[in-house]
């Protein structure tokens, strides 16, 4: 398996970034406008692995899609120009795509298979296949249709309201895509607010939809309409150099154009919560989402809890918020994050083992981690586990360590973040 050594910085951070897409939203992208009528265009792709299993996807139900490079042109024929896939659909590592997919294929007039890696086989997958059967579909697979692999015997759904058991913006959107292609009124009722990128572009895509508190309403039989789309950047790949500047004494960096949603904020809340010298400035709108920048310096931090509400809107920063509060005055505490242990890996148990290598005061709870600091940190080695966002929390941790840092599979920070290594070695000041 390959490595990369990356050694403590002499200076600080400087510079501009423009991070890649915003991966959510390419995603979903991808997925309305393959169910669409008409040609799309979205612009600021994000060429990740997992956004072009979601292509490929797509691709195995006849949808012609060109891509040049962080350009995609959708060639959509609507919902009953799609044909039977002839193959089993390879997932990835792509929980979102398994995911929503899931919502699409079992209401679809097709019989279709699909699977995913070691790791993406063991991630849950009842919490979408139950309340899919709710309103009718017939899904089999592995462990009573618990992992990955699994068959979609596709036919009309009907709609039905259903109450989340977890907070999910990947179970909420699988609903929502089953309640737009099936008969009847759907209603689903959420837990707590997760990322609304889903019925953003539903509005975008001429999908009508309705929020009344946590219920979310949709027709049935609804043909979503072609649209041309630039995607913002991705404010989950902007959260590790945000942390890099907050604690690499020196820095002052600026990300530009990426995405500001509300829902998908939440380092930005938890960075101001911890003290950093940290600004946003909103610059417009891309479709229905607020786009801007936002520069931050190197700061004092201070440790805090994190928890409740907070929590889904950070969940994919959560490691990165760790190595933060290893260099904060005091103690950090996240609670109610148990949804980390579904993730590419075991996120509590994976950044608890590779932060406390590298020398931090850091524990594990049932539902997230205890972290007291400031620490200095030492060099050593990460393994990143398959899992792109503990590869990069392990890289971060090389700017401020005592000495090198090793990366167990980097590549796999190409998941979310191709360009990552040339944005890492840009920001660092030369030194004479």
């Amino acid at each position: 398996m390959s490595s990369i050594q990356l050694n403590p910085l002499k200076e600080g951070l400087s510079g501009n970034l423009s991070v890649p897409g915003d991966k959510s939203i390419s995603h979903r992208a991808v997925i309305f406008s393959a169910l669409a009528e008409g040609t799309s265009h979205i612009t600021n792709f994000l060429t990740g692995e997992d956004c072009l299993r979601t292509v490929q996807a797509f691709r195995e139900f006849g949808v012609e899609i060109e891509r040049k490079g962080k350009e995609v042109t959708i060639y959509g024929k609507g919902i009953n120009a799609l044909q039977t896939p002839t193959q089993p659909i390879n997932f990835g590592n792509s929980g979102t795509t398994a995911r929503l997919l899931s919502g699409v294929l079992a209401a679809l007039p097709h019989f279709s298979t699909a699977f995913g890696d070691a790791s993406l086989s063991k991630r849950p997958m009842d919490r979408v296949v139950l309340p899919l059967r709710e309103m009718g579909a017939k899904i089999s697979g592995r462990e009573e249709a618990r992992l990955l692999p699994l068959a979609f015997e596709g036919r009309e759904l009907t709609g039905a309201t259903i109450e989340m058991s977890v907070k999910s913006a990947q179970v909420k959107s699988a609903l929502l895509l089953a309640g737009m292609l099936a008969e009847g009124e759907t209603n689903v009722i959420e837990k707590g607010t997760t990322r609304n990128h889903t019925e953003m572009l539903m509005s975008e895509y001429g999908i009508h939809i309705q929020k009344e508190g946590q219920k979310l309403t949709i027709q049935g039989n609804q043909q979503p309409k072609s649209s041309d789309l630039r995607v913002p950047g991705d404010i989950s790949s902007a959260a590790f150099f945000l942390v890099a500047a907050a604690i690499t004494s020196g820095s002052s960096i600026l990300i530009e154009g990426v995405g500001l949603n509300p829902t998908r904020n939440g380092i930005i809340t938890a960075l101001e919560q911890m003290g950093a010298d940290i600004k946003t400035e909103e610059t417009g709108r891309v479709g229905h989402e607020p786009v801007g920048n936002v520069s931050i310096k190197s700061s004092k931090l201070n440790g805090i809890t994190l928890e409740g509400d907070l929590i889904p809107n950070l969940i994919d920063e959560i490691p990165i918020i760790a190595l933060a509060a290893t260099q904060a005055e005091g103690q950090t505490v996240i609670k109610d994050a148990g949804e980390l242990k579904v993730k590419e890996t075991n996120r509590i148990d994976s950044v608890v083992f590779n932060l406390r290598a590298l020398g931090a005061d850091i524990e594990a709870t049932e539902d997230g981690m205890i972290i007291n600091g400031p620490v200095n940190l030492n060099g050593g080695t990460v393994n990143s586990y398959g899992d792109h966002r503990i590869g990069m929390m392990g890289a971060i941790a090389s700017y401020i360590a005592e000495g090198p840092v090793e990366i167990i599979n980097p590549k796999s920070i190409d998941i979310s973040y191709p360009e990552f290594f040339e944005h890492f070695n840009e920001i660092q000041k030369k030194t004479s």
